[in-house]
């Protein structure tokens, strides 16, 4: 399908009538060859269509309408934020490419938006970054790309796609500080063939120094950081808005099932959290897990959060050799974005559930986020972390 064929009313182009960039004499395997780049509007992604147009690529910005954009429109620190389109099309004028908005609105509430709610009524802590690049943009805008006729679909996610001698494979990215690998456990192998990563090799800074060299109009944009669409920054009220009802008060009880006080709702907590919890027994507690059938919140010593075992479901696995069942594998895993790799031994039933075993207790392992295997830098795949027995490790 052409551009043409797309419906009228999803399609937003900014005319390009400021001048290319000026190509340099570095070429890649894509040159002169259609690219589709995931424009956002940020930093990233800007730089990441400048280097495919300065690399000779057919480049054509795409940037997805994915919420209601009017509360969050101009909040600093914001991802995907009302300005962010404006941004994008401002970017693609300045490099003299096409730049579509399409209205994926509908296909982020239910593949996204709707999972979160769902998620922290389970009483689980989502990742919904995840969601959002395993369906609308790894399947959706993926296959968008394809149908006009695009060699590759690039973001300025910080991750490396390196060929090995079994084809592509996703690795961490050079600078450990900004990797963003985790977040992209979720990617298949016949994505990862279409998908390309131009910063995984460079550093925040070279990125920066990037876009002041091509005269980037959000060269100086400050970097997202909330999720992008609680715009009040507030996760139980947006819960509470899409689930009327949500806040069902219950009990904070001690690991023994004392009663040390009450809660408003379950969704306002999380594994390993401290704060706000309105109770003082002269020692501090923390959150050890949500139990969404009795609305409990279960409450205890930071010792008591460590944990060895980790259970997994919803395994992806990247490398062509899938594993059977029985199969144990010595690994690194990452349970948080912002946490260091643990070793860990891997054990795999072939159905796409497992288990890691740490090698040493790891504090606040959350039902709902992800436990991403590594093989040193490369990322062999991932799950979601499933709750765990209420018993000490």
């Amino acid at each position: 399908m052409g551009i043409a064929a797309l419906p009228r009313k999803l399609i937003f182009r900014a005319m390009s009538t400021g001048s290319a960039i000026e190509a340099s004499n570095d070429s890649s395997s894509l040159s002169g060859r259609r690219v589709v780049v995931a424009m956002s509007g940020g930093v990233d992604s800007s730089v990441t269509a400048a280097l495919l147009v300065e690399q000779g690529c057919d480049v054509l910005g795409i940037t997805l309408q994915l919420y209601d954009q009017g509360a969050a429109r101009g909040r600093a620190g914001s991802c995907c934020a009302g300005q962010d389109i404006e941004d994008a099309a401002r970017v693609a004028e300045r490099l003299g490419i096409p730049h579509y908005v399409l209205d994926y609105e509908s296909r982020f509430r239910s593949a996204v938006i709707d999972d979160f709610a769902d998620s922290y009524l389970r009483g689980e802590t989502p990742i919904p970054c995840v969601q959002c690049n395993q369906t609308v943009k790894f399947r959706d805008l993926l296959a968008m790309a394809r149908d006009l006729g695009a060699a590759a679909l690039a973001t300025g996610h910080y991750a490396q796609r390196l060929v090995g001698p079994r084809g592509p494979e996703l690795h961490r990215a050079r600078d450990l500080e900004r990797d963003q690998s985790y977040f992209l456990f979720a990617t298949t192998r016949d994505q990862l063939e279409f998908l390309r990563f131009p910063l995984g090799g460079m550093s925040k800074a070279a990125t920066r120094a990037l876009a002041e060299r091509f005269t980037l109009p959000v060269a100086a944009k400050p970097d997202s950081q909330d999720i992008c669409f609680v715009p009040t920054g507030s996760y139980a009220r947006l819960v509470e808005k899409l689930r009327p009802g949500a806040l069902t008060a219950g009990d904070i009880v001690d690991e023994q099932g004392r009663t040390l006080g009450r809660h408003a709702g379950i969704i306002n907590f999380t594994v390993g959290q401290r704060r706000g919890l309105g109770i003082g027994t002269g020692e501090p507690l923390y959150v050890l897990r949500l139990e969404p059938d009795s609305h409990r919140v279960v409450v205890g010593p930071r010792q008591a959060l460590a944990a060895t075992r980790v259970p997994i479901g919803g395994i992806n696995w990247l490398p062509d050799e899938q594993p059977g069942d029985g199969t144990s594998l010595t690994v690194t895993v990452k349970l948080r974005s912002a946490q260091p790799p643990v070793a860990a031994e891997l054990f795999l039933d072939g159905a796409g559930n497992g288990e890691a075993l740490l090698a040493a207790p790891v504090d606040g392992i959350a039902p709902g986020q992800a436990c991403v295997f590594y093989d040193g830098t490369r990322v062999l795949g991932g799950g979601s972390i499933r709750r765990r027995q209420a018993v000490a490790a």
